[in-house]
This record gives structure tokens, sequence and C-alpha cells, in this order.
């Protein structure tokens, strides 16, 4: 956090967020937009900051991917970066390199959370019903749900 008594420029406050970790366009412009005052032009200061290669879309889509795929299937992570505003070319090599590893991430998540070795199966359809949602709700297909819950783990 910034002490209260220190009064930063647009410019340094967007150097700041940026110092911490990558932002979309949208997400740092909504950020500068509350701290802007009468004749700043945060739309400009955006635009220096992508020439200057300070702020850039495709980071913060690596950078969200590498954060969020250890816990979360495809369909969140795309809903996630679509929010933020990624182009459709982005969201398109996003979405191919999710999906190489969809079934092997569903996998260890299961694992992760419910302890069972390969061939185990949940003991009861509740059970199953359980842990179908908790991956759904994490947003994996159903193809990468089934197979977690049949074992389909090949990382040995």
């Amino acid at each position: 956090m910034l002490p209260k008594q220190q009064k930063l420029s647009l410019k340094n406050r967007a150097l700041h967020y940026l110092s911490l970790r990558e932002h979309s366009r949208l997400e740092l412009g909504r950020k500068l937009a509350r701290h802007a005052q009468e004749g700043d032009d945060v739309d400009a200061l955006l635009d220096f900051l992508e020439t200057a290669k300070l702020l850039s879309c495709a980071r913060f889509s690596e950078s969200l991917l590498r954060r969020r795929q250890d816990n979360y299937g495809n369909s969140r992570i795309l809903a996630e970066l679509q929010s933020h505003g990624i182009s459709s070319e982005l969201l398109a090599i996003s979405k191919a390199e999710l999906a190489e590893s969809e079934v092997l991430r569903a996998c260890a998540i299961w694992q992760k959370k419910f302890g069972h070795t390969r061939t185990a199966l949940a003991p009861t359809s509740e059970e199953r019903a359980r842990q179908y949602r908790f991956l759904a709700q994490r947003g994996f297909s159903s193809h990468a749900i089934q197979a977690a819950l049949r074992g389909l783990d090949s990382m040995e």
C-alpha cells in the first residue's frame, strides 16, 4: 500500500501497479481511473506504457495462465482472461495452450483433494456427484472431469 500522505502522479501510480504484477490494459485503466484528476488522460498514459513495453496483454495472459492453471480448468481461466479484455487472438492462443494439459490438471487436482489412488472409485453416486461438482466449479470440461473420476492419471 502507498502511504496516505504520498500523492503520486498517475504515471507513477501505474508504474507502481505494474511493479507488483502484470496487468491487462482494461484492469490498469480501471485502477487508474479512480485516481485520475481533471486533465489526466488515462488512455494516453496506457498507450505510452504499451509503446514503452511496460504494459503488455500478452505478458498478462501468460502470467495469469501460470498463476491459475494449477488450480482451475480451461473454462474458468478463459472466462477470467475475457473479463480482463484480452483480445480474441490471445484467447485462442491461451485456449490452445490449456487444452493440452486439462485432463492431467483435473487428475492432479482430484488426486490432491480426494486422495484416491488411480484405481479407486468413489464409493457412492453421491460422492461421485460431489467430486464432479467440485471439478466443474473449477472450470474443467466434462471430458476432463470424467477422466479424473475414472482415474486416467498418466502422470506416472
